[in-house]
């Protein structure tokens, strides 16, 4: 399968999907949905919620396997670092609490989606294959 910047594009709308569904700043999500009837849940609530966590956990499983401890947390400082060259530059503010929510959910996004993305990266980058990569075609 030939890894493209739509293939990269649907990673990344899946984790954005994922990521806003948890928490948004506008109200609309699922910790918003819980909150407003906490401490007792439905079983719609429940139900979606389990959904959200498998998806949770299938992202961040393959985002930590293929980026490893090392490769997140590089990830995770260059984001950082993003976001406070972002704020220096006066093009964010920190007090401005919906537009740095906004920014660090859409990087979490990114990190996800690249996470997915990492082995048919490196495969473009270096020409080398994970054995997870290999066809069972034989």
């Amino acid at each position: 399968m030939k890894f493209t910047f739509g293939s990269f594009g649907l990673r990344f709308l899946f984790s954005a999907i994922l990521v806003f569904a948890s928490y948004n700043p506008e109200g609309y999500s699922y910790y918003h949905w819980v909150e407003a009837a906490f401490p007792s849940i439905s079983i719609e609530q429940a139900f979606v919620g389990v959904l959200l966590l498998i998806g949770w956990i299938i992202y961040l499983r393959a985002t930590l396997r293929s980026l490893g401890i090392i490769g997140m947390s590089l990830a995770l400082v260059l984001f950082a670092l993003l976001i406070a060259m972002l704020w220096k530059w006066g093009w964010i503010s920190l007090e401005a609490s919906r537009s740095l929510t906004y920014v660090i959910e859409v990087l979490i996004a990114v990190i996800l989606a690249i996470g997915m993305s990492w082995s048919h990266i490196r495969r473009r980058l270096s020409g080398q294959m994970d054995m997870d990569d290999v066809d069972d075609n034989d």
